[in-house]
Protein backbone atom coordinates (compact mmCIF):
# COMPACT_ATOMS: atom_id res chain seq x y z
CA UNK A 1 0.00 0.00 0.00
CA UNK A 2 2.79 2.42 0.87
CA UNK A 3 4.76 1.66 -2.31
CA UNK A 4 1.70 2.06 -4.51
CA UNK A 5 0.76 5.34 -2.83
CA UNK A 6 4.23 6.73 -3.37
CA UNK A 7 4.31 5.70 -7.03
CA UNK A 8 0.83 7.08 -7.77
CA UNK A 9 1.54 10.45 -6.15
CA UNK A 10 4.83 10.84 -8.00
CA UNK A 11 3.22 9.91 -11.32
CA UNK A 12 0.53 12.54 -10.79
CA UNK A 13 3.02 15.19 -9.64
CA UNK A 14 1.32 15.50 -6.24
CA UNK A 15 3.95 13.94 -3.98
CA UNK A 16 5.61 17.17 -2.80
CA UNK A 17 2.27 18.45 -1.41
CA UNK A 18 1.46 15.34 0.63
CA UNK A 19 2.89 14.08 3.92
CA UNK A 20 2.62 10.28 3.67
CA UNK A 21 2.45 8.43 6.96
CA UNK A 22 2.91 4.69 7.39
CA UNK A 23 2.08 2.53 10.39
CA UNK A 24 1.57 -1.11 11.23
CA UNK A 25 3.91 -2.94 13.58
CA UNK A 26 6.79 -0.44 13.47
CA UNK A 27 9.21 -1.19 16.31
CA UNK A 28 12.81 -0.41 15.34
CA UNK A 29 14.94 2.16 13.56
CA UNK A 30 15.32 -0.33 10.71
CA UNK A 31 11.53 -0.30 10.25
CA UNK A 32 11.65 3.49 9.97
CA UNK A 33 14.34 3.39 7.29
CA UNK A 34 12.48 0.77 5.24
CA UNK A 35 9.30 2.85 5.50
CA UNK A 36 11.16 5.94 4.31
CA UNK A 37 12.74 4.09 1.38
CA UNK A 38 9.28 2.97 0.27
CA UNK A 39 8.01 6.56 0.44
CA UNK A 40 6.93 7.56 3.97
CA UNK A 41 7.55 10.99 5.50
CA UNK A 42 6.02 10.12 8.87
CA UNK A 43 5.78 6.96 10.96
CA UNK A 44 3.02 5.82 13.28
CA UNK A 45 4.00 3.82 16.36
CA UNK A 46 1.36 2.24 18.60
CA UNK A 47 2.05 -1.13 20.22
CA UNK A 48 5.74 -0.62 20.96
CA UNK A 49 5.39 2.66 22.90
CA UNK A 50 2.35 1.18 24.65
CA UNK A 51 4.55 -1.66 25.85
CA UNK A 52 7.21 0.85 26.88
CA UNK A 53 4.67 2.62 29.08
CA UNK A 54 3.75 -0.58 30.90
CA UNK A 55 1.16 -2.50 28.85
CA UNK A 56 1.52 -6.30 28.99
CA UNK A 57 -0.98 -7.06 26.18
CA UNK A 58 -3.54 -8.92 28.27
CA UNK A 59 -6.23 -8.14 25.67
CA UNK A 60 -8.69 -7.09 28.39
CA UNK A 61 -9.03 -3.41 27.44
CA UNK A 62 -12.81 -3.70 26.99
CA UNK A 63 -13.41 -5.44 30.33
CA UNK A 64 -12.18 -2.69 32.68
CA UNK A 65 -9.88 -5.24 34.36
CA UNK A 66 -6.46 -4.22 33.01
CA UNK A 67 -4.01 -5.63 35.61
CA UNK A 68 -1.41 -2.91 35.01
CA UNK A 69 -3.85 0.01 35.13
CA UNK A 70 -3.60 1.19 31.52
CA UNK A 71 -7.13 0.61 30.16
CA UNK A 72 -9.37 0.81 33.20
CA UNK A 73 -11.42 3.23 35.24
CA UNK A 74 -11.14 1.13 38.39
CA UNK A 75 -9.22 3.30 40.90
CA UNK A 76 -7.64 0.23 42.53
CA UNK A 77 -6.25 -1.01 39.23
CA UNK A 78 -5.26 2.46 38.07
CA UNK A 79 -2.90 2.73 41.04
CA UNK A 80 -0.95 -0.18 39.57
CA UNK A 81 0.09 1.91 36.56
CA UNK A 82 3.81 2.66 36.76
CA UNK A 83 4.42 4.12 33.30
CA UNK A 84 6.06 7.49 32.81
CA UNK A 85 6.46 9.74 29.77
CA UNK A 86 10.21 9.33 30.11
CA UNK A 87 9.86 5.61 29.34
CA UNK A 88 8.32 6.34 25.95
CA UNK A 89 10.80 9.14 25.24
CA UNK A 90 13.68 6.79 26.06
CA UNK A 91 12.29 4.15 23.69
CA UNK A 92 12.12 6.63 20.83
CA UNK A 93 15.69 7.73 21.51
CA UNK A 94 16.77 4.14 20.82
CA UNK A 95 14.66 4.05 17.63
CA UNK A 96 16.19 7.33 16.44
CA UNK A 97 19.71 6.20 17.31
CA UNK A 98 19.38 3.01 15.30
CA UNK A 99 17.89 4.89 12.34
CA UNK A 100 20.73 7.41 12.44
CA UNK A 101 23.36 4.64 12.44
CA UNK A 102 21.76 3.02 9.39
CA UNK A 103 21.62 6.39 7.62
CA UNK A 104 25.29 6.93 8.42
CA UNK A 105 26.15 3.54 6.87
CA UNK A 106 24.20 4.63 3.78
CA UNK A 107 26.11 7.91 3.63
CA UNK A 108 23.14 10.28 4.02
CA UNK A 109 22.64 13.14 6.46
CA UNK A 110 18.85 13.58 6.51
CA UNK A 111 15.75 11.44 6.14
CA UNK A 112 14.54 13.47 3.15
CA UNK A 113 17.50 12.14 1.14
CA UNK A 114 16.19 8.57 1.27
CA UNK A 115 12.39 9.04 1.14
CA UNK A 116 11.08 7.22 -1.92
CA UNK A 117 14.50 5.77 -2.79
CA UNK A 118 13.31 2.17 -3.16
CA UNK A 119 16.35 1.55 -5.38
CA UNK A 120 18.49 1.64 -2.22
CA UNK A 121 16.74 -1.36 -0.68
CA UNK A 122 18.96 -4.46 -0.54
CA UNK A 123 16.44 -7.06 -1.67
CA UNK A 124 18.50 -9.80 -3.29
CA UNK A 125 18.67 -11.98 -0.19
CA UNK A 126 14.91 -11.83 0.33
CA UNK A 127 14.09 -12.49 -3.34
CA UNK A 128 16.44 -15.47 -3.55
CA UNK A 129 14.97 -17.04 -0.40
CA UNK A 130 13.16 -20.33 -1.04
CA UNK A 131 9.95 -18.94 0.42
CA UNK A 132 9.93 -16.29 -2.32
CA UNK A 133 9.91 -18.76 -5.21
CA UNK A 134 7.26 -17.78 -7.73
CA UNK A 135 6.62 -14.32 -6.24
CA UNK A 136 7.17 -11.15 -8.26
CA UNK A 137 8.12 -8.06 -6.19
CA UNK A 138 8.90 -5.84 -9.17
CA UNK A 139 5.91 -3.53 -8.70
CA UNK A 140 6.61 -3.03 -4.99
CA UNK A 141 10.23 -2.01 -5.49
CA UNK A 142 9.69 -0.03 -8.69
CA UNK A 143 10.91 3.56 -8.48
CA UNK A 144 8.98 6.11 -10.50
CA UNK A 145 11.23 8.80 -11.91
CA UNK A 146 9.76 12.22 -11.07
CA UNK A 147 9.21 15.00 -13.58
CA UNK A 148 12.14 17.37 -13.62
CA UNK A 149 11.90 19.82 -10.73
CA UNK A 150 9.45 17.69 -8.69
CA UNK A 151 10.27 16.35 -5.24
CA UNK A 152 9.49 12.80 -4.14
CA UNK A 153 8.93 13.78 -0.51
CA UNK A 154 6.79 16.39 1.28
CA UNK A 155 8.50 19.66 0.38
CA UNK A 156 5.59 22.07 -0.24
CA UNK A 157 3.04 23.47 2.18
CA UNK A 158 -0.45 22.49 1.09
CA UNK A 159 -2.85 25.30 0.22
CA UNK A 160 -6.21 24.49 1.79
CA UNK A 161 -8.25 27.30 0.22
CA UNK A 162 -10.07 28.35 3.38
CA UNK A 163 -9.84 32.09 2.79
CA UNK A 164 -13.37 32.55 1.48
CA UNK A 165 -15.24 29.52 2.82
CA UNK A 166 -18.75 29.74 4.26
CA UNK A 167 -17.54 29.83 7.87
CA UNK A 168 -15.66 33.09 7.22
CA UNK A 169 -18.91 34.71 6.13
CA UNK A 170 -20.79 33.32 9.13
CA UNK A 171 -18.13 34.68 11.48
CA UNK A 172 -18.51 38.16 9.96
CA UNK A 173 -22.30 38.08 10.22
CA UNK A 174 -22.19 36.75 13.78
CA UNK A 175 -19.90 39.55 14.95
CA UNK A 176 -22.50 41.18 17.20
CA UNK A 177 -23.08 37.90 19.02
CA UNK A 178 -19.39 37.07 19.32
CA UNK A 179 -18.45 40.51 20.62
CA UNK A 180 -21.48 41.60 22.65
CA UNK A 181 -23.49 38.37 23.17
CA UNK A 182 -26.45 39.88 21.30
CA UNK A 183 -28.65 37.34 19.45
CA UNK A 184 -28.27 37.24 15.67
CA UNK A 185 -30.10 35.36 12.92
CA UNK A 186 -28.30 34.45 9.72
CA UNK A 187 -29.65 33.02 6.47
CA UNK A 188 -27.43 31.49 3.80
CA UNK A 189 -27.16 28.82 1.11
CA UNK A 190 -24.92 25.79 1.55
CA UNK A 191 -23.40 23.37 -0.96
CA UNK A 192 -21.78 19.95 -0.80
CA UNK A 193 -18.33 21.53 -1.12
CA UNK A 194 -18.91 23.47 2.13
CA UNK A 195 -17.21 21.10 4.55
CA UNK A 196 -16.96 21.27 8.35
CA UNK A 197 -19.40 24.18 8.33
CA UNK A 198 -19.64 25.61 11.83
CA UNK A 199 -16.25 24.46 13.09
CA UNK A 200 -14.43 27.76 12.58
CA UNK A 201 -17.42 29.77 13.82
CA UNK A 202 -17.43 27.65 16.98
CA UNK A 203 -13.69 28.13 17.31
CA UNK A 204 -14.14 31.89 17.33
CA UNK A 205 -16.83 31.58 19.98
CA UNK A 206 -14.70 29.24 22.09
CA UNK A 207 -11.76 31.66 21.98
CA UNK A 208 -13.91 34.25 23.71
CA UNK A 209 -16.20 32.24 26.00
CA UNK A 210 -14.65 28.79 26.33
CA UNK A 211 -16.60 25.56 26.44
CA UNK A 212 -19.45 27.25 28.34
CA UNK A 213 -20.31 29.22 25.22
CA UNK A 214 -23.34 31.49 25.02
CA UNK A 215 -27.00 31.13 25.90
CA UNK A 216 -29.12 28.89 23.70
CA UNK A 217 -29.84 30.12 20.15
CA UNK A 218 -27.68 33.26 20.46
CA UNK A 219 -26.42 32.54 16.95
CA UNK A 220 -29.16 31.03 14.79
CA UNK A 221 -28.07 30.05 11.30
CA UNK A 222 -30.75 29.03 8.77
CA UNK A 223 -29.23 27.22 5.80
CA UNK A 224 -30.69 25.90 2.55
CA UNK A 225 -29.12 23.26 0.33
CA UNK A 226 -26.93 20.18 0.54
CA UNK A 227 -24.25 20.32 3.22
CA UNK A 228 -20.84 18.77 2.69
CA UNK A 229 -19.04 16.44 5.07
CA UNK A 230 -18.80 17.18 8.79
CA UNK A 231 -21.68 19.66 8.80
CA UNK A 232 -21.97 21.16 12.29
CA UNK A 233 -18.63 19.76 13.46
CA UNK A 234 -17.70 20.90 16.99
CA UNK A 235 -20.61 23.37 17.09
CA UNK A 236 -20.42 25.17 20.43
CA UNK A 237 -23.09 26.02 22.98
CA UNK A 238 -25.15 29.01 21.88
CA UNK A 239 -25.05 28.16 18.16
CA UNK A 240 -28.02 26.61 16.33
CA UNK A 241 -27.75 25.32 12.77
CA UNK A 242 -31.05 24.77 10.99
CA UNK A 243 -30.67 23.10 7.60
CA UNK A 244 -33.49 22.74 5.10
CA UNK A 245 -32.05 20.11 2.81
CA UNK A 246 -29.76 17.21 3.67
CA UNK A 247 -26.22 16.52 4.78
CA UNK A 248 -23.37 14.10 4.09
CA UNK A 249 -21.30 11.99 6.50
CA UNK A 250 -19.98 13.03 9.93
CA UNK A 251 -22.75 15.49 10.79
CA UNK A 252 -22.20 16.87 14.29
CA UNK A 253 -18.73 15.35 14.68
CA UNK A 254 -17.47 16.39 18.13
CA UNK A 255 -20.65 18.39 18.78
CA UNK A 256 -19.85 20.56 21.81
CA UNK A 257 -23.12 21.99 23.08
CA UNK A 258 -24.79 23.42 20.00
CA UNK A 259 -28.04 22.44 18.31
CA UNK A 260 -28.47 20.87 14.87
CA UNK A 261 -31.82 20.72 13.07
CA UNK A 262 -32.16 19.09 9.64
CA UNK A 263 -35.32 18.49 7.64
CA UNK A 264 -36.20 18.08 3.94
CA UNK A 265 -37.19 21.06 1.80
CA UNK A 266 -40.82 22.05 2.34
CA UNK A 267 -41.62 21.56 -1.37
CA UNK A 268 -39.98 18.12 -1.48
CA UNK A 269 -42.17 15.13 -2.32
CA UNK A 270 -40.04 12.57 -0.49
CA UNK A 271 -41.32 10.67 2.54
CA UNK A 272 -38.91 11.76 5.30
CA UNK A 273 -39.24 8.66 7.49
CA UNK A 274 -38.27 6.53 4.48
CA UNK A 275 -35.47 8.71 3.12
CA UNK A 276 -31.87 9.38 4.14
CA UNK A 277 -31.40 12.88 5.57
CA UNK A 278 -27.86 12.53 7.01
CA UNK A 279 -25.00 10.21 6.09
CA UNK A 280 -22.78 7.82 8.01
CA UNK A 281 -20.97 8.27 11.33
CA UNK A 282 -23.20 11.08 12.56
CA UNK A 283 -22.37 12.53 16.02
CA UNK A 284 -18.98 10.83 16.05
CA UNK A 285 -17.42 11.71 19.41
CA UNK A 286 -20.08 14.30 20.29
CA UNK A 287 -19.87 15.46 23.90
CA UNK A 288 -22.90 17.74 24.34
CA UNK A 289 -25.74 19.35 22.43
CA UNK A 290 -29.03 18.45 20.73
CA UNK A 291 -29.88 17.12 17.27
CA UNK A 292 -33.20 16.69 15.51
CA UNK A 293 -33.18 14.93 12.14
CA UNK A 294 -36.42 14.53 10.21
CA UNK A 295 -35.39 11.51 8.19
CA UNK A 296 -33.22 8.41 8.33
CA UNK A 297 -29.50 8.35 9.18
CA UNK A 298 -26.83 6.11 7.69
CA UNK A 299 -24.60 3.63 9.48
CA UNK A 300 -22.80 4.10 12.80
CA UNK A 301 -25.16 6.77 14.08
CA UNK A 302 -23.93 8.30 17.38
CA UNK A 303 -20.73 6.27 17.36
CA UNK A 304 -18.69 7.22 20.45
CA UNK A 305 -21.30 9.79 21.44
CA UNK A 306 -20.58 10.77 25.04
CA UNK A 307 -23.25 13.33 25.85
CA UNK A 308 -25.33 14.60 22.93
CA UNK A 309 -29.09 14.13 22.63
CA UNK A 310 -30.57 13.14 19.28
CA UNK A 311 -33.89 12.27 17.66
CA UNK A 312 -33.85 10.50 14.30
CA UNK A 313 -36.43 8.63 12.24
CA UNK A 314 -34.36 5.54 11.47
CA UNK A 315 -30.71 4.40 11.45
CA UNK A 316 -28.52 1.97 9.54
CA UNK A 317 -26.20 -0.72 10.91
CA UNK A 318 -24.14 -0.29 14.09
CA UNK A 319 -26.26 2.48 15.66
CA UNK A 320 -24.97 3.80 19.01
CA UNK A 321 -21.70 1.91 18.55
CA UNK A 322 -19.26 2.52 21.44
CA UNK A 323 -21.60 5.15 22.86
CA UNK A 324 -20.64 6.26 26.37
CA UNK A 325 -23.25 8.91 27.22
CA UNK A 326 -26.16 10.99 26.04
CA UNK A 327 -29.57 9.94 24.76
CA UNK A 328 -30.73 8.75 21.34
CA UNK A 329 -34.35 8.36 20.23
CA UNK A 330 -35.04 6.31 17.09
CA UNK A 331 -38.64 6.49 15.87
CA UNK A 332 -38.10 4.20 12.91
CA UNK A 333 -36.31 1.02 11.81
CA UNK A 334 -32.73 0.18 12.78
CA UNK A 335 -30.03 -1.85 11.08
CA UNK A 336 -28.18 -4.75 12.60
CA UNK A 337 -25.64 -4.70 15.44
CA UNK A 338 -27.26 -1.82 17.32
CA UNK A 339 -25.47 -0.86 20.59
CA UNK A 340 -22.26 -2.79 19.88
CA UNK A 341 -19.76 -1.76 22.56
CA UNK A 342 -22.24 0.69 24.08
CA UNK A 343 -21.08 1.33 27.65
CA UNK A 344 -23.05 4.44 28.62
CA UNK A 345 -26.03 6.61 27.83
CA UNK A 346 -29.46 5.34 26.80
CA UNK A 347 -31.48 4.82 23.64
CA UNK A 348 -35.21 4.61 23.02
CA UNK A 349 -36.11 2.60 19.92
CA UNK A 350 -39.58 2.28 18.42
CA UNK A 351 -39.94 -1.45 17.77
CA UNK A 352 -43.20 -1.72 15.83
CA UNK A 353 -42.37 -5.08 14.27
CA UNK A 354 -41.08 -6.66 17.47
CA UNK A 355 -37.78 -7.68 15.85
CA UNK A 356 -35.39 -5.18 17.39
CA UNK A 357 -33.94 -7.73 19.80
CA UNK A 358 -32.60 -9.71 16.84
CA UNK A 359 -30.86 -6.62 15.45
CA UNK A 360 -29.39 -5.45 18.74
CA UNK A 361 -25.99 -6.50 20.07
CA UNK A 362 -26.82 -7.63 23.61
CA UNK A 363 -23.26 -8.24 24.78
CA UNK A 364 -23.18 -5.06 26.91
CA UNK A 365 -26.77 -3.80 27.04
CA UNK A 366 -30.18 -4.95 28.17
CA UNK A 367 -33.57 -4.19 26.67
CA UNK A 368 -36.57 -3.17 28.74
CA UNK A 369 -40.02 -1.71 28.17
CA UNK A 370 -40.71 1.79 29.42
CA UNK A 371 -41.78 1.57 33.09
CA UNK A 372 -45.01 3.01 34.41
CA UNK A 373 -45.07 6.75 35.05
CA UNK A 374 -44.03 7.57 38.61
CA UNK A 375 -45.85 9.87 40.98
CA UNK A 376 -43.37 12.72 40.60
CA UNK A 377 -43.80 12.72 36.83
CA UNK A 378 -47.58 12.84 37.18
CA UNK A 379 -47.22 15.77 39.55
CA UNK A 380 -45.02 17.59 37.04
CA UNK A 381 -47.56 17.03 34.29
CA UNK A 382 -50.40 18.25 36.49
CA UNK A 383 -48.55 21.37 37.58
CA UNK A 384 -47.21 22.18 34.14
CA UNK A 385 -43.64 22.19 35.46
CA UNK A 386 -42.39 19.57 33.04
CA UNK A 387 -42.29 22.08 30.19
CA UNK A 388 -40.45 24.63 32.28
CA UNK A 389 -37.98 22.28 33.95
CA UNK A 390 -37.80 19.39 31.51
CA UNK A 391 -34.48 20.40 29.98
CA UNK A 392 -32.77 20.31 33.36
CA UNK A 393 -34.56 17.48 35.16
CA UNK A 394 -35.53 15.18 32.32
CA UNK A 395 -32.87 15.58 29.64
CA UNK A 396 -29.78 16.02 31.79
CA UNK A 397 -30.86 14.32 35.01
CA UNK A 398 -30.70 10.70 36.14
CA UNK A 399 -31.04 8.56 33.02
CA UNK A 400 -32.37 5.60 35.02
CA UNK A 401 -35.82 7.15 35.42
CA UNK A 402 -38.36 9.59 33.91
CA UNK A 403 -38.30 7.64 30.66
CA UNK A 404 -41.76 8.56 29.41
CA UNK A 405 -41.33 12.22 30.28
CA UNK A 406 -37.95 12.35 28.58
CA UNK A 407 -39.25 10.62 25.47
CA UNK A 408 -42.34 12.82 25.16
CA UNK A 409 -40.28 15.95 25.75
CA UNK A 410 -37.86 15.02 22.97
CA UNK A 411 -40.65 14.13 20.56
CA UNK A 412 -42.30 17.49 21.26
CA UNK A 413 -38.98 19.19 20.50
CA UNK A 414 -38.71 17.17 17.31
CA UNK A 415 -42.12 18.39 16.16
CA UNK A 416 -41.35 21.97 17.16
CA UNK A 417 -38.06 22.10 15.26
CA UNK A 418 -38.72 19.87 12.23
CA UNK A 419 -42.54 19.66 11.96
CA UNK A 420 -42.17 15.88 11.82
CA UNK A 421 -45.37 14.09 10.82
CA UNK A 422 -43.95 10.87 12.25
CA UNK A 423 -43.48 12.42 15.69
CA UNK A 424 -46.90 14.07 15.49
CA UNK A 425 -48.53 10.69 14.87
CA UNK A 426 -46.74 9.14 17.84
CA UNK A 427 -47.62 11.99 20.17
CA UNK A 428 -51.23 11.94 18.99
CA UNK A 429 -51.48 8.25 19.84
CA UNK A 430 -48.98 8.17 22.67
CA UNK A 431 -50.77 5.49 24.73
CA UNK A 432 -50.68 3.11 21.76
CA UNK A 433 -47.06 3.81 20.86
CA UNK A 434 -45.38 3.86 24.28
CA UNK A 435 -45.60 0.05 24.76
CA UNK A 436 -43.78 -0.35 21.43
CA UNK A 437 -40.73 1.60 22.60
CA UNK A 438 -37.73 -0.33 23.92
CA UNK A 439 -35.21 1.21 26.30
CA UNK A 440 -31.62 0.23 25.54
CA UNK A 441 -29.32 0.63 28.54
CA UNK A 442 -25.80 -0.70 29.20
CA UNK A 443 -25.79 -3.16 32.08
CA UNK A 444 -22.72 -1.72 33.83
CA UNK A 445 -23.95 1.84 33.32
CA UNK A 446 -27.24 0.96 34.98
CA UNK A 447 -25.44 -0.70 37.87
CA UNK A 448 -23.21 2.36 38.35
CA UNK A 449 -26.22 4.69 38.41
CA UNK A 450 -27.96 2.48 40.97
CA UNK A 451 -24.87 2.41 43.18
CA UNK A 452 -24.53 6.20 42.98
CA UNK A 453 -28.20 6.65 43.84
CA UNK A 454 -27.89 4.29 46.79
CA UNK A 455 -24.79 6.09 48.04
CA UNK A 456 -26.52 9.46 47.75
CA UNK A 457 -29.55 8.15 49.65
CA UNK A 458 -27.34 6.76 52.42
CA UNK A 459 -25.44 10.04 52.72
CA UNK A 460 -28.68 12.00 52.86
CA UNK A 461 -30.07 9.74 55.57
CA UNK A 462 -26.84 9.93 57.54
CA UNK A 463 -26.76 13.75 57.29
CA UNK A 464 -30.37 14.01 58.36
CA UNK A 465 -29.79 11.72 61.33
CA UNK A 466 -26.80 13.80 62.41
CA UNK A 467 -28.89 16.96 62.44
Amino acid sequence: GLAETQQTLVLNRLRDRIAVQVDGGLKTGRDVIIGALLGADEFGFATAPLIASGCIMMRKCHLNTCPVGVATQDPVLRRKFTGKPEHVVNYFFFVAEEARKIMADMGVKSLNEIIGRSDLLDKNKAISHWKSDGLDFTKIFHKVEPTKGDSIYNATKQQHDIVDILDRKLIDQAGEALKNKNPVKITADIHNYDRSTGAMLSGELAKRYGHKGLTEDTVHVKLNGIAGQSFGAFVAAGITFELEGEANDYVGKGLSGGKLIIYPPKNSKIVPEQSIIVGNTVLFGAINGECYFRGVAGERFAVRNSGAIAVVEGVGDHGCEYMTGGCVVVIGPTGRNFAAGMSGGIAYVLDEEGEFENRCNLSMVELAPLPEEDAMAKLLHASGELEGHGRVDVLRGDMSGHDKERLVHLLENHVRYTNSERAKTILGNIDDYLPKFVKVMPVEYKRALEEMAAAATSLSAYTGQGE
